[in-house]
């Protein structure tokens, strides 16, 4: 169990990671920092901190970030951490900044129109249509996320960069073939740190080391299936500081409510449905995973956590239910309309693409491999189960046809080992392992 001390020691060794890397920000030595995070380990609050720090230095730093809803989230972060700096919002034409946006910075198509802005904020997409002009830094946030072609692109825009971003989680997204790339090392499909790396090989490395996500009952179970070669990291939060429960109790002990106890008592849940060979839209799963979140709606779950010491119930929004195609989000969304809750509509539901850098305090997972008969490497990614596994505050709930840990074993990995490139690890086969060893032994309920 952790104590006080150990909340104290977890604190402090997030502040050490952060004054080391802004030590090597002030080095001319290198011309770019990594900095290795874990889920929630505040990517986006060391982000805001050190653009802050480089205009306190008579810097005038850009921000490229991967997505329009990661740009605008930063820019309210930076508005709020940092009034009196001048933001601008590099825009497309196209985009239509949110009034928030507008109010906390000035939004433009060229950077010509930002030479009053001490940081500028934009995508990685826009930041490439940027044909003229240079910066000191650069802050790439998600930089796992990045191609290395879309990194090559806006490369002369900056002298030196920042590197932050989750190695875990998944990699970039392309709809081509990349097998003529393998092995290059100008494999444009790569992420843009593995590449940089490899052409500069004494950047510093760092990591931050704790996760002020995931509760003490995750942490541990994130670090060895999809951490084990990083020296892990340790929940930020104390065992007891975060709990659930709820308003009504149950009605009828009916399996959902059996598995939704043991979610909100051991931060993990296992709802395991009869073994059998069934399409990825499966209507019974499907409707399991939208009852759950019908049924914590309906018995009003309470959340006490530090930001709520009085506790907060619940809203619709605060769930999310994960899974690892598009076709499963529309029927979770048409399944949700069946509970009979009548916000039942408002939870959050989408893939695990779409879910990646988000927060929630209860997550409802489909198992990628759940009926399935092959495991394909699709569906054994191990970027794709651990974001869906660790966006959760409080609890992850994993609905699930028994007979995944059977089809691990007849499935092993059998990725082809390509020459020039390193082997990844861990791979989704041993991280699968790992994650259905936990579930099973320690919190299966069977439906």
């Amino acid at each position: 169990m952790k104590t006080e001390d150990d909340s104290v020691d977890a604190a402090v060794a997030a502040e050490q990671a952060t004054t080391a890397i802004l030590a090597d920000l002030a080095t001319r030595n290198h011309k770019a920092v990594v900095v290795d995070s874990p889920p929630g380990a505040g990517k986006s609050t060391l982000v805001v901190r050190v653009a802050g720090h480089l205009v306190e230095g008579d810097e005038r730093p850009i921000i490229v970030a991967q997505t329009n809803n990661q740009v605008d989230d930063l820019i309210a972060r930076l508005a709020a951490q940092h009034p009196d700096v001048a933001i601008g919002r590099l825009s497309a034409t196209t985009y239509a900044a949110p009034q928030a946006v507008r109010a906390n910075s000035t939004v433009a198509t060229a950077v010509a129109d930002l030479n009053a802005c001490q940081i500028i904020v934009g995508t990685a997409a826009k930041w490439a249509t940027v044909r003229d002009g240079s910066f000191g830094w650069a802050i790439v946030d998600e930089s796992y996320q990045m191609r290395s072609d879309a990194l090559l692109q806006i490369a002369e825009r900056f002298d030196r960069g920042l590197f932050v971003g989750d190695p875990g989680q998944l990699d970039p997204f392309t709809i081509v073939g990349t097998e003529r790339w393998i092995g290059l090392p100008h494999d444009p499909t790569q992420n843009g740190v593995t590449v940089m790396l490899q052409h500069n090989p004494d950047t510093p490395e760092h990591r931050l080391p704790v996760s002020w996500r995931l509760p003490p009952t995750a942490a541990p179970t994130i670090a060895e299936a999809f951490y084990p070669f990083t020296g892990g990291f340790t929940a930020g939060i104390d065992t007891g500081t975060r709990s659930l429960d709820f308003c009504t109790a149950a009605f009828g002990n009916t399996d959902l409510d059996e598995t939704l106890a043991m979610a909100l008592t051991t931060g993990w849940a296992l709802h395991e449905l009869p073994r059998r060979h069934v399409p990825r839209t499966d209507a019974q799963t499907i409707q399991t995973a939208a009852n759950l979140a019908g049924r914590l709606l309906d018995r009003g779950a309470v959340a006490t956590c530090e930001r709520h010491r009085n506790g907060r119930l619940l809203d619709a929004t605060d769930i999310a239910i994960g899974v690892a195609h598009r076709d499963q989000a529309d029927l979770v969304r048409a399944a949700l309309s069946r509970t009979g809750n009548p916000n039942a509509a408002r939870v959050v539901v989408n893939t695990a693409n779409r879910l990646q850098g988000r927060e929630f305090e209860v997550v409802i997972v489909v198992h990628p491999l759940s009926g399935r008969r092959d495991a394909t490497s699709f569906h054994l990614e191990a970027g794709r189960l651990c974001v869906l596994t660790s966006r959760h505050r409080q609890a992850c709930i994993v609905v699930a046809r028994e007979g995944i840990t059977d089809l691990l074993d007849s499935h092993p990995s059998t990725d082809p080992v390509h020459l020039s490139v390193p082997a990844k690890f861990p791979d989704g086969w041993e991280a699968n392992q790992v994650v259905m060893a936990k579930l099973i032994s320690d919190h299966r309920v069977a439906a």
